[in-house]
């Protein structure tokens, strides 16, 4: 295979992560057709099971923990400058809140909106959501750790800060308004702020 036929092939599946991603986001996992993703990826059909032949489980697998690991890096870019934990907690509520307004309030996660899709249907994909909302928990916690909260209080902090940006989501798009994860993002400092203070 040449570089281009190479490059090319990584383009296509690229473009079907994409397209997928942004389809499971705006629509839903279940109301998103495969033949949908390939013309939104402007890709042949046949090529979505050549790099996922586990079907739509498979490729939802993937848009799961791609999505999963472009969203903690974000997050932890955002963050990391900050010398104050519970400031950098409240500042990323409100980018999530400017980015729900954005998006016009579409959800903003795709890794939320499969696992209430699907979590009790698809034990692939409950598996998947599980294993990236742990691995959000535990670079937050570790992350609340460096800055001086106790190992244990750090996780359940964590545990509770992402609990409450999601249900944030959901109301905020329910209300089609960002004062639902701007009010969270309040108490998530809070909480943060209170779990330092007992460090």
């Amino acid at each position: 295979m040449s570089d281009k036929d190479s490059t090319d092939v990584r383009d296509t599946r690229r473009r079907i992560l994409g397209a997928a991603t942004e389809l499971f986001r705006r629509k839903g996992y279940t109301a998103t057709g495969m033949k949908q993703i390939a013309e939104a990826a402007e890709a042949p059909f046949g090529s979505i099971y050549h790099f996922f032949p586990g079907g739509k489980a498979h490729l939802g697998e993937e848009v799961v923990r791609t999505s999963g690991a472009a969203y903690l890096d974000l997050v932890i870019a955002l963050m990391a400058p900050y010398e104050d934990r519970a400031a950098a907690t409240r500042d990323a509520f409100t980018g999530a809140a400017e980015t729900l307004r954005e998006l016009d309030f579409a959800d903003p996660c795709p890794i939320a909106t499969i696992a209430m899709e699907v979590a009790g249907t698809s034990e692939r994909l409950r598996r998947a959501t599980a294993e990236v909302f742990d691995s959000w928990i535990d670079a937050l916690a570790a992350y609340y750790a460096s800055g001086g909260m106790p190992e244990p209080a750090a996780r359940e902090t964590a545990g509770s800060v992402i609990a409450l940006l999601e249900g944030a989501f959901m109301l905020g798009r329910a209300a089609r308004s960002t004062e639902p994860v701007v009010s969270a993002g309040r108490a998530a400092e809070a909480i943060v702020r209170a779990a330092l203070v007992r460090a």
